[in-house]
């Protein structure tokens, strides 16, 4: 077998596992493909459904009604070798005994990185990894965040015109970018577990941070606030709404907030987003304003960009970002995996921050 077929049948994979996207984190988005070489078939598939349920690897083995002796499976993850709410299935592969694996990622959980591969090749099974591995790697960027950092995944979002502006001299910013950007920014909001934004924002744009989508939840909102500039009340400001979402402030003041609105001091973004992610945050878009986002990219906290550009000029106004006091090239911050797409008249550039 070439990896030509082994990239199609991976692709197949991934696009299985994105069915489990807002029901199985904080795991992983993890496809199965059982193949038969010999036939040249599929036998079946499987997805990670829900967390705390079947992985991929069961699903696609119960679903299969052949005898599965001496065929392949294909998985975009590393198969887990340990007990955790499910039984491993690197033990499930062996016991049916398949003959190859096609593996599109090591698994960066310390508990099964490696070990799962490890397990299958002392049992008498080929592996062949690391097939797409790149694209199996963006499928599961949170997660690898998770796993390597302890931290949430940072997304930045941001709405410029083509001179790099979020508002006028005025503050005036609705509308820069054109109503087909502006639904794409309400489905990004509801792929992250967690809206960020800081106090300019909620002092001169008093944002709602929810979701216009039906049936879409809304995401948990931060405030950025260490200053102490917002003040807190529920009847003014938008984001103390008590609608059910979570809210967390971060702010340093004693000051008394709403029952349901958690507080933390803030020290430096790292303690911040380790302390999140304590507290069951994986995933954080931003929203905020140049201050923040500034911060946030010199702290070396974001992974990705998301900036929507409009055909626009206004000459001067807001900055997107502001005061990096770079005076080379070569010690600006540097974008890769770039990626261009198109609203109407407006670009949506995607990059990750190359660290």
């Amino acid at each position: 077998m070439n990896n030509k077929t082994y990239e199609k049948l991976m692709k197949k994979c991934i696009n299985l596992a994105k069915k489990g996207v807002g029901k199985v984190e904080p795991n992983p988005y993890v496809g199965a493909i059982i193949f038969d070489e010999e036939k040249q078939k599929i036998i079946s598939c499987g997805y990670h459904k829900k967390y705390g349920q079947a992985h991929a690897e069961v699903n696609a083995i119960n679903n299969s009604k052949e005898d599965l002796k001496g065929k392949t499976i294909v998985v975009n993850l590393e198969p887990c070798s340990h007990f955790g709410k499910t039984p491993p299935c690197a033990d499930l592969i062996i016991k049916c005994g398949f003959k190859k694996v096609i593996v599109g990622m090591i698994d960066p959980n310390p508990v099964v990185k490696f070990n799962g591969i490890k397990k299958l090749k002392e049992a008498g099974i080929e592996v062949i990894e690391n097939i797409l591995e790149d694209e199996c790697k963006k499928l599961n960027k949170v997660f690898i965040k998770n796993m390597t950092s302890k931290k949430p995944y940072i997304m930045l979002k941001s709405a410029t015109t083509l001179d790099g502006k979020i508002a006028t001299p005025k503050l005036k910013s609705k509308w820069i970018t054109n109503e087909l950007s502006r639904l794409k920014v309400q489905e990004l909001r509801s792929s992250y577990q967690a809206i960020m934004t800081g106090s300019g924002t909620i002092i001169n744009d008093n944002p709602n941070l929810n979701v216009r989508i039906k049936n879409k939840k809304n995401p948990i909102r931060i405030i950025f606030d260490p200053n102490n500039k917002i003040p807190v009340n529920p009847n003014k400001i938008n984001v103390f709404k008590n609608d059910g979402t979570r809210i967390i402030l971060i702010n340093n003041a004693k000051i008394k907030t709403p029952d349901y609105t958690e507080r933390i001091d803030f020290q430096d973004f790292n303690t911040l987003f380790l302390n999140l992610y304590q507290k069951g945050i994986i995933s954080i878009m931003i929203e905020a304003g140049a201050g923040l986002n500034s911060a946030l990219i010199k702290a070396k906290e974001v992974d990705e960009i998301n900036q929507f550009i409009a055909p626009k000029i206004f000459g001067c106004g807001i900055d997107f970002v502001k005061n990096f006091d770079i005076e080379n090239v070569d010690e600006c911050v540097k974008l890769k995996d770039v990626n261009i797409s198109y609203f109407n008249d407006d670009i949506l550039l995607n990059a990750f921050i190359d660290k």
